[in-house]
């Protein structure tokens, strides 16, 4: 196990049991004090001194929560997202907050420029104080995922993702971004970021290990406080909640980063101290910072769901930790607490979250809250807390007093966005963060007066350089013409190479026949957020660019220079033997000039200084929640090279380790809200047959977009509107053998639910070439209002004469005209038990 260190982080005031007390602001005798392995002991957490309260807020709450009624009360409590909720609800429901996810902008685009964000943004808040029917309105207020930029606004800078950013070990520049982001935030009318991520990531398998500045609790909790003092301004100063600030959210209370196996939304089976020692490290400086807003964590500690953990939310952070403002919900988290539904959940209420995030749900859970009340299930006194707590933040934040979004500082302003200065700082943070992990023989800096070919999918793509949560949740799909104020990282290659009169050759594929003297490959992983980016192993595959045609120039003697855009270190032995310098560069955003300063040394006083903050794995095999603390690391935490460095990289194994795992196919088909290669989805409706690359999307007489099931857009929404062989379809370029498991207990699994009123009928297929001649379906009835599993006998298709030892269509749903289905994951599942069965049941 890894050495957890003790944490004396400056500034706090606080007693442990370990022995030194620093302004203890109570003595507390923990040797009498009942432990248990299965309770937290907030005895043991540090005692934070709670910010003064503002006895004027105070009074003002005082005055206002009498004027409210119940139904105000409650709705203070909710949070819609914008997407599933009108103007009119918000004034209605007395709505406390919207929040935009990560598509749900105005318009038809996932993201949207400023004029259409400030209309929905006044439209809302105009609404919210509509005082027909009470006798005091209170404000909405407006929150969205403003993680590396506000990178949902058309224009936006987009920085370097946290995982780079974790890399610089430079506090002074985390506040100048966050101080940038709010600006701009301001720009759009939004209130309030989903901002700081907290998470101390254990296990990078985890999809959100970019969201993490580090591995490190000490480099997380040095950035914790800068990054809301950038945001909202420094507490009891004057530019507090001043103009171009924004509402601050801490997340993810708590261990987000420790799950086990580095599952997304999992559950962190690790003991109370390394809980408090690590994973609440960054929380100790945000909350003496004045942060105003905590998330809950959709995950778990020890098998108890933070959403409904009354010890972790009230117990440690609102008393020991001393947070006087207030906790927000995840995306529908309350769900997931037992005994509760998304749109029912007094437990996570009764246990300190004070508002819920019910994007889609609202207003269920809106009604059985009030209801909860009504009946005494929720205490009044537990409400009128989360409603005092959520008072005195909108209080706080000028949100009474500086008027429609519209007319405030900043609004509107595009001028504003993309500021020369400020991308100079992004730059900075660029070349900051990027980390020279080989640079044999002194490759680097390069000569700019030199032919250099450029090659890879990543050079001439912001999209990929930018990563999840940019534009789009997943941020895939989009082009360089969707960033104004962006640059690639090719473009800055040429804008440095043209000024010195050399050459630049672009070949994407690396298929030219030019000759040059160094060649530049820009590759990596292709964007993801959240869950979808959970993995099971370490190993790179290459996607968009085949890395082993590296290989044709090294022969040639042409150096070669990898720059590796990555959302957390991967296992890249191959790639690295190819390569005489390599960069991790990570996910540097949308000022690709800041790769070129480095390359070629643009300024004498440039240099590589960014160090890993994460260790870089030595194979792509990791077993369980420790290992990349425990096997032997290809580089170090703190690994990082300069020009000047003499190091030499040697030849490194190219056993990934797999060879001798278990990772054969997983028998997933579609999981995450995204097809498991090597699947892919298509659409065929007569002679039209379409990949689905982005959605919503449509061919023929069928539409599909996403909707939720377990997570948010984990499912597809199938709309069939005309008659006719309108088909979705699982495929493959090679075939499968599933000729095994069709003799035997292995059943196509699938979610589904009819999403009218009525029942469905559809037909499920396996197919076993291009042909219809090898496809045969099935008639499964589909049941209206809840989600169901439906499991036919793989035996069933090979009955029907489907070779199964060629499967190329392991999945086809087609229906008639009118019926609309959601279809979650799709695999292949085991049971031994089992009556083999066509119907699905």
């Amino acid at each position: 196990m890894r050495t957890i260190k003790s944490l004396l982080l400056p500034g706090l005031i606080f007693c442990t049991t370990l022995g030194f007390i620093v302004g203890c602001t109570e003595q507390v005798n923990t040797t009498a004090a009942k432990k248990s392995e299965n309770l937290v002991n907030p005895e043991d957490w540090p005692a934070i001194k709670a910010l003064p309260l503002d006895p004027k807020i105070e009074a003002q709450i005082d005055e206002i929560l009498p004027k409210l009624t119940l139904e105000q009360k409650v709705g203070q409590v909710i949070q819609a997202d914008n997407a599933s909720v009108t103007v009119e609800e918000v004034k209605k429901y007395r709505l406390g907050s919207v929040l935009s996810g990560g598509n749900s902008a105005p318009g038809p685009l996932p993201y949207a420029n400023t004029k259409e964000w400030l209309e929905l943004a006044d439209a809302y808040y105009n609404a919210s104080l509509d005082t027909t029917g009470v006798e005091i309105a209170i404000p909405t207020i407006w929150g969205i995922d403003a993680v590396h930029g506000h990178a949902n606004l058309s224009g936006a800078i987009v920085f370097p993702h946290n995982v780079g950013l974790g890399a610089m070990r430079n506090p002074d520049l985390i506040e100048k971004i966050a101080n940038i982001t709010a600006n701009e935030l301001t720009v759009s009318g939004h209130d309030w970021t989903f901002a700081p991520t907290l998470a101390v990531p254990q296990d990078i398998r985890w999809g959100r290990s970019y969201e993490g500045f580090s591995e490190d609790p000490e480099i997380v909790a040095s950035y914790a406080g800068r990054i809301v003092y950038g945001l909202q301004g420094r507490f009891g100063e004057d530019n507090f909640m001043g103009a171009g600030r924004v509402i601050s959210s801490a997340k993810h209370f708590l261990a987000d980063g420790a799950t086990e196996n580095g599952v997304d939304q999992g559950d962190a089976l690790i003991s109370e101290e390394e809980l408090r020692k690590v994973h609440a490290a960054g929380y100790y400086e945000a909350i003496p910072a004045g942060v105003q807003t905590v998330m809950a964590s959709f995950s778990s500690w020890q098998g108890r769901k933070l959403h409904g953990d009354k010890e972790l939310l009230t117990d440690v952070l609102k008393g020991r930790l001393g947070f006087n403002g207030f906790v927000v919900g995840d995306w529908n988290g309350h769900g997931q607490v037992t005994g509760c539904t998304n749109t029912d959940c007094a437990q996570s209420l009764n246990s300190g979250l004070d508002m819920f995030m019910a994007p889609d749900s609202w207003k269920g859970l809106y009604e059985s809250t009030l209801n909860h009340v009504k009946n005494g299930v929720v205490p009044m006194e537990r409400l009128d807390d989360a409603v005092r707590r959520i008072l005195r933040v909108k209080i706080a934040s000028g949100i009474f007093t500086k008027g429609a979004p519209s007319t405030r500082k900043y609004a509107g302003d595009e001028s504003i966005l993309g500021l020369p200065k400020n991308r100079a700082i992004a730059r900075q943070a660029v070349r900051e963060s990027m980390v020279l992990l080989k640079n044999n023989n002194g490759v680097l800096p390069l000569d700019l007066t030199k032919t250099i070919m450029v090659v890879g999918d990543g050079a001439n793509s912001i999209s990929k350089t930018c990563g999840g949560w940019t534009l789009s949740w997943q941020g895939t799909g989009h082009t360089n013409d969707e960033f104004p104020n962006g640059e690639t990282i090719l473009d800055g290659i040429k804008e440095a190479v043209g000024e010195a009169g050399g050459q630049v050759i672009f070949s994407a594929d690396a298929e030219s026949n030019q000759t040059a003297d160094v060649v530049i490959a820009v590759y990596g992983e292709d964007p993801y957020a959240e869950f979808q980016g959970d993995r099971k192993n370490l190993d790179f595959v290459p996607n968009g660019f085949d890395t082993g045609k590296l290989a044709k120039f090294r022969e040639q003697g042409i150096p070669v220079v990898s720059v590796f855009l990555s959302g957390r270190p991967l296992w890249s032995n191959p790639e690295i033997n190819l390569s005489d310098a390599f960069i991790a560069a990570w996910l540097p955003g949308s000022e690709g000039g800041g790769v070129s300063d480095l390359l070629f040394q643009r300024d004498p006083s440039y240099d590589f200084t960014g160090r890993l903050s994460f260790s870089w794995p030595s194979t792509a095999v990791v077993t369980d929640n420790t290992a990349n603390q425990d096997a032997e690391r290809l580089f170090e935490l703190g690994y990082g090279l300069n020009y000047e460095s003499k190091d030499i990289v040697e030849q490194l194994p190219e056993a990934s380790g797999l060879e001798n795992s278990e990772v054969a196919s997983t028998g997933v088909f579609y999981a995450k809200g995204a097809p498991v290669a090597p699947w892919s989805l298509w659409l065929k409706s007569g002679d039209l047959d379409k990949q689905i690359a982005s959605f919503p999307t449509s061919v023929g007489g069928l539409i599909v977009s996403k909707t939720d099931h377990k997570a948010q857009e984990d499912a597809l929404r199938i709309n069939w509107t005309t008659s006719g062989n309108n088909q979705l379809r699982l495929t493959a370029a090679a075939p499968a053998d599933m000729a095994r498991e069709s003799n035997g207990a292995m059943e196509l699994t699938f979610s589904a639910k009819s999403m009218t009123k009525s029942d469905a009928m559809v037909k499920i297929g396996m197919g076993c070439d291009k042909s219809t001649a090898c496809e045969q379906t099935l008639d499964i009835n589909i049941v209206a209002n809840a989600w169901k599993e439906y499991r036919i006998s793989l035996s069933c298709f090979y009955k029907l004469g489907v070779d199964m030892s060629k499967i190329r269509t392991a999945f086809m749903i087609t229906a008639d005209e009118g019926v609309e289905i959601g279809l979650g994951t799709i695999r292949l599942e085991s049971d031994i038990d089992a009556k083999p069965g066509c119907d699905g049941k």
